[in-house]
């Protein structure tokens, strides 16, 4: 996957996870509450596809958000 191709997938990504995130009624900052080493600024950075991250972080999203996995890769 060349890199051109990595930053459309965090931005598919960073969509689905904003979007959870309002559905959910949260803002960036009681979001990152509830993850442990995680800041309204790096939430920022994933919903805008800025964001090179760490895997596990995906996963504590995916948790906080109590959204699925594989929902977040969905275009």
């Amino acid at each position: 996957m060349k890199k051109n191709e990595h930053s459309k997938v965090f931005k598919v990504i960073g969509k689905n996870l904003r979007r959870r995130r309002l559905e959910l009624d949260l803002t960036q900052e009681k979001l990152a509450d509830k993850i442990p080493k995680m800041d309204r600024s790096k939430i920022s950075d994933m919903e805008n596809g800025k964001e090179d991250f760490v895997f596990s972080k995906l996963l504590d999203l995916c948790d906080a958000l109590d959204l699925k996995l594989e929902n977040v890769f969905k275009d």
